[in-house]
């Protein structure tokens, strides 16, 4: 099957807000979220997104523990998932406790989040011209792939004034974010204006908080992106029933497979993403 059938599908699986209280069986330790990426693995997820927590479950950028998950992950069985980290932080995290984690494991692939906003109620989302261009010109040094997350309209401009200025490299993969507080709201509309706005032969990625996540995969897969499940975004399955981060992948593959076409493999991804290793 050609490259142009296949679907990635990237499990996002721990996040840095989420309490384990709220659904237990959100992944915080190095061990749970390695477990985790390896079922998701076998699952079909190509792409893994990690954040790590500290003990007392907050999200924190601590090097050694994306070291030791990373570690964790590579050496299960046969596993080749594509690792993806994020360098979002959270608000305790200076802009470069938020990207030190990069020179240190070398993902293949790291979130790029491209604007600031008011992420209600917690605070602002802090990404400012000031961390963004140190960022770019960093993942270009490393070979790391951004992952462009785009959480409004005004971020695709943003990235392309980063471009321009060579600070990142095109074409581009973009993560489409809808539903968040503050952020464009995770509606068909939406992603079908944010899917216009994209710049020639561009991959991407979309997902909807909540319970639009599923209008917002199906819309996804009728305009040929790819996707991204996981406990990160929703932690639940259903109206009242708890999600695991299995259960979500499951279901992204049995959309994909129902939509005539195929999971991506994570070399296939690689191949699809264009990435360097």
């Amino acid at each position: 099957m050609l490259l142009d059938q296949k679907v990635i599908i990237t499990a996002a699986l721990t996040g840095a807000m989420t309490p384990k209280e709220m659904n237990p069986h959100i992944p915080l330790t190095p061990e749970e979220i390695a477990e985790d990426a390896y079922q998701c693995w076998k699952a079909g997820a190509a792409v893994v997104h990690l954040h790590m927590r500290d003990e007392a479950g907050l999200g924190t950028m601590d090097k050694e523990k994306f070291k030791k998950t990373i570690e964790l992950i590579k050496g299960k069985p046969g596993c080749d998932v594509v690792i993806n980290c994020t360098t979002s932080g959270d608000n305790r995290a200076s802009y470069e406790d938020r990207m030190a984690h990069l020179d240190y494991v070398k993902p293949e692939l790291a979130s790029f989040d491209a604007g600031s906003f008011n992420w209600m109620p917690f605070g602002i989302f802090d990404n400012s011209p000031q961390f963004l261009e140190p960022l770019g010109k960093k993942m270009k040094e490393l070979g790391v792939k951004p992952e462009l997350e785009i959480f409004d309209s005004g971020f695709m401009n943003i990235v392309n004034y980063y471009v321009k200025k060579g600070v990142i490299d095109a074409p581009g993969h973009y993560q489409f974010v809808l539903g968040v507080l503050g952020g464009m709201e995770a509606t068909v509309k939406n992603l079908q204006y944010l899917f216009e706005m994209l710049p020639k032969d561009s991959t991407w990625s979309a997902f909807g908080l909540g319970k639009q996540h599923m209008p917002i995969m199906y819309a996804t897969l009728a305009l040929g992106g790819h996707l991204r499940v996981g406990l990160e975004d929703n932690v639940y399955y259903s109206k009242g029933q708890l999600a695991t981060n299995v259960m979500l992948v499951e279901r992204a593959v049995r959309a994909v497979t129902e939509f005539g076409k195929m999971p991506a493999k994570p070399n296939e991804a690689r191949e699809i993403l264009g990435l360097k290793r």
